[in-house]
């Protein structure tokens, strides 16, 4: 954490401070860490994203007290299964296997020789995988796409999802077939079993899974599958073997994602508890616990959206606390090294930014192998947010983060006066099921440092709560979470905490359709941002991949009733209600949510005399990874809320251009 001296503060309305926090420096400083595993000899293994890159995600190995890259340009260690992927690779001794973002072939690297292709060059891709020593092959999620793209006008056709095996050679032999859906392939220690998760539509992982496990036979097939435990009704997740054996998994089947263990008898609680040991499945490879022995697991658990770190006495179910300083952890690992156990994870607090660490279990010592900002902005200009609780609509009470405005070198000009209180920007989280933490974030900082008040809301559908709070946007998409998003803000405002005629509400994807249903149906925020955000729920149907195409019939109505509500709450359908300057930020190349759904909404204010501007972006998907584009989106969202509220400079140029001013 740098610091720096702190001089007479200046001057300025909220909303116009100066900040050392560039959006330069986001882009630059923000290094994504991900999928963590263990090697050889104590190594760890992780993937780091580079921005100046286009977004590369590069592997890298923490070996003794060196970091070395093990896939320097042009690999991209990156899948695109589910088109979320994650579980990009595995590693085995000192050898890795990765899948190859620009061809999706798979590649194995041994020690210092060069990464050569394992697979040919198709349709395929792959993810997920475990390798099976033994028999000389991976075992992975394979999904096969048409080799050909569909005509103009005709449905794309759905990928197909098996359970396969790769060998060393590139021969592939399918497993496991028929459903939707399969993840997580765990092979037991001795090579014997095999246990793997499955779904199918209209289900989204987080609403029902199915753990099977079948014997791994002679000749590399498997033997007849049993189902261990889920349904339709039932997420299960993360499996995992224990040293002994026996295998464990996560349920919901409490109300709350739960640690259980496969036994004779049935699914055995480890430790019952009104907590969460698992995140929703959207990317594959993530873990929230190993063990250190047949004896103990090491978990992270999350209570009321805060994480936290424990060891797991299995016989008693007895939990006691690591000491550590992260507030969120994302995930972890447990290995050994030199005769001790370790933990490594990927960790965060409001003052620390996502760091991968190492703890020594035998003496807790903690040790930082990786950050994500190197040089972290001093603490004087860094807001550290309030974890508030507040009433919302029938009842409910929803949960947020609120940052206050903090820059050390500034003070708010007019305290008493009109604009005495700051704007604030209420986040609405993407998924929508998913959870927002409070991990330092600079972009976070980049408002508050300019006298932005912030407000990042975990409304009714996020996780992290139990399944009930989870469930609570089950068909209600486009409401609860607008009406936990204005319920948040107006608690600020009654609270003194924020200026109710300078509201503004912004998200990406599945957030940005609350920003733009609490902008279009309702009247307290008075400016908007969007990034990709879903404008048209029926549009989003036809042109969603795979593996969220039936997720409107969870969180809107299955077909045919779903017709009506997405007339009624899609925003495209309704711009003459809306009234709100916004700003629009696409990806061209988003699969997710493409530009269209943007693009109709720009068209449709700009016919209206609405002021709104435009940003579409070249080369970026659902999400900005070029560090040219981040800089150029903050800079232009800046640029809008201080136009539209007088706060801009007027010498200096415009950064995008606002139609209808």
């Amino acid at each position: 954490m740098s610091t720096t001296p702190q001089s007479p503060a200046s001057l300025a309305p909220y909303g116009a401070w100066a900040s050392p926090i560039s959006a330069a420096m986001v882009a630059a400083g923000a290094t994504p860490l991900s999928s963590l595993a263990l090697g050889a000899d104590g190594d760890i293994y992780w993937l780091a994203g580079r921005a100046s890159e286009a977004g590369r995600q590069t592997l890298q190995r923490r070996h003794g007290a060196r970091t070395d890259e093990i896939t320097p340009l042009p690999l991209n260690v990156r899948s695109r299964v589910h088109e979320y992927g994650g579980g990009a690779y595995a590693v085995h001794g000192h050898t890795v296997y990765f899948s190859h973002f620009a061809d999706n072939r798979l590649y194995r690297r041994a020690g210092d020789a060069e990464a050569e292709p394992i697979t040919s060059a198709n349709c395929q891709r792959y993810a997920d995988f475990v390798v099976d020593a033994a028999r000389s092959r991976l075992i992975a999620v394979r999904e096969q796409h048409a080799a050909t793209p569909a005509s103009p006008g005709t449905p794309h056709p759905q990928p197909g999802n098996t359970l396969c095996a790769v060998g060393f050679d590139g021969s592939e032999t399918v497993l496991a077939s028929g459903h939707d859906f399969y993840s997580s392939p765990r092979l037991s220690p001795n090579g014997r079993m095999l246990a793997w998760l499955t779904w199918d539509h209209p289900r989204m992982p987080w609403q029902g899974t199915e753990l099977w496990q079948a014997a791994v036979l002679d000749d590399g097939t498997l033997g007849t599958a049993m189902l261990v435990a889920g349904g339709a009704e039932e997420s299960v997740g993360q499996p995992e073997w224990a040293p002994d054996g026996r295998l464990y998994f996560v349920s919901d089947r409490s109300g709350f994602w739960n640690l259980y263990r496969h036994s004779d008898g049935g699914a055995v609680a480890v430790c019952p508890m009104a907590a969460e040991f698992a995140t929703p499945h959207w990317t594959f490879g993530n873990a929230m616990y190993g063990f250190t022995s047949a004896a103990e697991i090491v978990c992270s658990y999350i209570e009321q959206g805060v994480s936290r770190l424990a060891r797991l006495d299995i016989e008693s179910g007895r939990l006691a606390a690591i000491a550590n300083p992260y507030e969120e952890i994302r995930e972890l690992r447990v290995g050994s090294g030199s005769g001790a156990s370790f933990l490594a994870l990927l960790g965060g607090s409001p003052t620390i930014p996502l760091e991968l660490a190492r703890i020594d279990l035998s003496n807790g010592e903690l040790e930082v192998l990786a950050h994500s900002i190197a040089d972290t902005p001093a603490l004087g200009y860094l807001s550290v947010p309030k974890s508030i609780s507040y009433a919302s609509a029938n009842g409910r009470t929803s949960h947020a983060f609120f940052y206050p405005p903090a820059n050390q070198d500034m003070r708010a000009q007019g305290v008493d006066t009109p604009g005495s209180k700051p704007p604030v920007i209420v986040i609405s989280h993407g998924g929508p099921t998913g959870m927002t933490v409070n991990t330092l974030k600079l972009a976070t900082q980049y408002w508050t440092s300019r006298g932005f008040g912030v407000l990042d809301v975990n409304y009714g559908g996020s996780t992290g709560f139990g399944r009930a709070y989870r469930d609570a946007l089950k068909g209600q998409w486009g409401v609860v979470d607008v009406e936990d998003c204005i319920a948040g803000a107006q608690y600020l405002v009654r609270h003194g905490m924020a200026d109710g005629d300078r509201l503004i509400i912004r998200g990406g994807s599945a957030g940005g359709l609350t920003t733009l249903c609490a902008l279009t149906f309702h009247d307290v925020f008075k400016l908007g941002a969007s990034y990709y955000g879903v404008s048209d729920l029926k549009g989003l149907d036809q042109d969603s991949h795979k593996f969220e195409s039936h997720y409107n019939e969870y969180l809107i109505a299955p077909a045919p009733h779903a017709e009506a509500l997405y007339q009624a709450r899609s925003p495209i359908n309704h711009t003459a209600r809306l009234s709100r300057p916004m700003i629009f930020f696409q990806g061209l190349d988003d699969k997710v949510v493409p530009p269209q759904q943007s693009e109709a909404m720009v068209r449709a204010l700009k016919e209206r005399g609405v002021p709104v501007a435009y940003v579409p972006l070249e080369g970026e998907g659902h999400g900005f990874r070029k560090a040219e584009n981040i800089i150029r989106t903050l800079e232009a969202e800046l640029y809008f809320y201080q136009r539209m509220f007088g706060l801009h400079d007027a010498a200096a140029p415009a950064p995008v251009e606002i139609h209808n001013l």
